[in-house]
């Protein structure tokens, strides 16, 4: 479910896809095989390397305010904060495709295979992001069949570093979560370990 489309990959590199569907012939056309030998290889290394694991725990309403506030750092107003009182359900998160992802990528920036590091990279980038669309999914289902939230209800991910809510918010949402059992780090600059990982809260309620 989290492996990207080539045409989501090229995307992330800049390449023209999609509507300029010209545009993405032309540029294969004009670098031959290379392109899609890339793309092939990056994708094969994706699918073994990525070990995805999460973690996920409901929070209250109140529970949540606490953690939000973290080291009193936020933007105000914010989104989040006006948005999380009138939720249906709040679920902290933290999802990581693996050490063994991130290290190969590395490794091969430092073998000089910049071409083929870059495409694994963009690969695990967009990889990334579906792991946390299939969580929003995973979450909907689960809560309407649970009857917890409404049958309209929809999903919405927000994590520390983007809509007012500062980067050291994380500190505050690993101390609730406590990743380390997925083998997921927190360094001092609030930068996460493995770097190919999301975390945050989903928020659950009626679209308006």
């Amino acid at each position: 479910e989290i492996v990207p489309s080539e045409d989501a990959v090229l995307r992330a590199m800049g390449v023209p896809t999609g509507r300029d569907a010209a545009g993405r012939k032309r540029y294969r056309r004009e670098n031959g095989s290379q392109v899609d030998n890339l793309l092939a290889e990056a994708l094969s290394e994706l699918k073994e390397r990525a070990k995805p694991r999460g973690i996920v725990t409901d929070v209250g309403a109140h529970e949540f305010a606490r953690i939000y506030e973290g080291e009193g750092r936020n933007e105000h107003p914010s989104p989040l904060e006006e948005i999380f009182p009138r939720a249906e359900a709040l679920v902290l998160f933290a999802v990581t495709l693996g050490e063994g992802l991130s290290g190969r990528a590395s490794a091969l920036f430092a073998e000089g295979r910049l071409a083929l590091g870059a495409t694994l990279d963009a690969a695990a980038s967009e990889a990334t992001e579906l792991a946390g669309v299939f969580l929003d999914g995973l979450l909907e289902r689960q809560l309407r069949a649970e009857k917890r939230v409404g049958t309209s209800s929809r999903a919405l991910r927000y994590s520390p570093g983007y809509c007012g809510w500062d980067i050291t918010g994380q500190r505050a949402l690993f101390d609730a979560l406590r990743p380390g059992d997925i083998g997921l780090q927190l360094n001092r600059s609030c930068l996460m370990r493995p770097l190919k990982s999301i975390s945050g809260v989903v928020v659950i309620g009626p679209p308006e």
